[in-house]
């Protein structure tokens, strides 16, 4: 059980800066101010539901994915290293708000389209699943995870099927909470706060992706010895 929870608390260590669910409460905000409380309810139970499967698809075909193109782990670990830390310095140095990410511009307009039937635009998937939530960089990490992890030598088998599972489950309800309370935290921590957190998550990922390249160029140094 210690090997279960030990497992399940460095993925969610893992998962939880790139995901980033208040990330996803700003924008979500943004894009469901004319919604009431039924749809907002609904796309909130949506986007977890999305960002669950996306993570669960992600991690039992990641391998198949590496083989089918002939992609190494050190070379996805360099890539998905770069990708994280890109997103790292992003939300360091911001560029733009939020709600200024062409996503979020592409569903206002959308939005702005349908003034009187916000319900038919879904915001669930495009941008609040992806790339809000289970963006490029959540999902080269996961897939570098499940190639690398070796069954029986890191963990065994079986937690290799229920840990990635529950990881994924507690980030999506994470996701759900976060944005079916998305008023009251932004009333309790407001946008500098959102803010904040954000630029200590991105810098969290600076030093995960730069880690993910170094041990990647790491592992090719020592397959050309």
């Amino acid at each position: 059980m210690m090997t279960l929870l030990n497992a399940i608390g460095w993925g969610l260590l893992i998962l939880l800066p790139l995901a980033n669910p208040l990330t996803a409460v700003a924008m979500f905000l943004s894009l469901a101010d004319e919604m009431n409380f039924q749809q907002r309810n609904r796309q909130a139970l949506q986007s977890a539901v999305y960002v669950f499967l996306i993570m669960l698809i992600t991690w039992f075909a990641g391998s198949a994915v590496l083989n089918t193109f002939g992609i190494s782990i050190p070379g996805l670990r360099v890539a998905g290293g770069m990708i994280v830390a890109f997103i790292g310095f992003r939300m360091l140095f911001p560029v733009q708000q939020v709600h200024e990410a062409p996503e979020v511009q592409h569903k206002q307009d959308e939005l702005d389209a349908a003034p009187h039937s916000p319900q038919t635009v879904n915001i669930a998937f495009v941008p609040i699943a992806m790339p809000g939530t289970a963006g490029p960089g959540t999902i080269a990490v996961i897939i570098s995870t499940a190639a690398s992890v070796r069954s029986g030598v890191d963990y065994p088998a079986w937690i290799l099927m229920v840990a990635p599972i529950i990881c994924f489950l507690l980030v999506a309800i994470m996701l759900w909470v976060a944005l079916r309370c998305s008023g009251q935290i932004m009333r309790l921590v407001g946008k500098g706060g959102i803010e904040a957190l954000s630029r200590l998550m991105g810098f969290l990922l600076v030093c995960m992706g730069i880690q993910f390249v170094i041990n990647g160029v790491v592992d090719v140094a020592t397959h050309l010895h």
